[in-house]
């Protein structure tokens, strides 16, 4: 049985977004993306990344600080 979540407050983030905010091409974001080391929904040939995923990783990696995307 699916959890019941509210996605609809869910924000995601485009590839080059995460990209910009980590600092990183777009080639190292689809390699943590592939690798899974950074969960990833496809919407038709594209990835999006979402924003909370972006933000525990960074902090797992050591960046304890929030960011803000814009």
């Amino acid at each position: 049985m699916v959890e019941s979540q509210n996605f609809a407050s869910a924000r995601f983030m485009t590839v080059a977004e995460v990209a910009d905010v980590m600092r990183v091409s777009k080639m190292t974001v689809y390699r943590l993306v592939h690798s899974g080391e950074l969960p990833a929904v496809r919407f038709g040939r594209s990835y999006r990344v979402p924003e909370n995923a972006v933000q525990e990783y960074l902090r797992a990696a050591g960046f304890g600080r929030d960011f803000n995307t814009g």
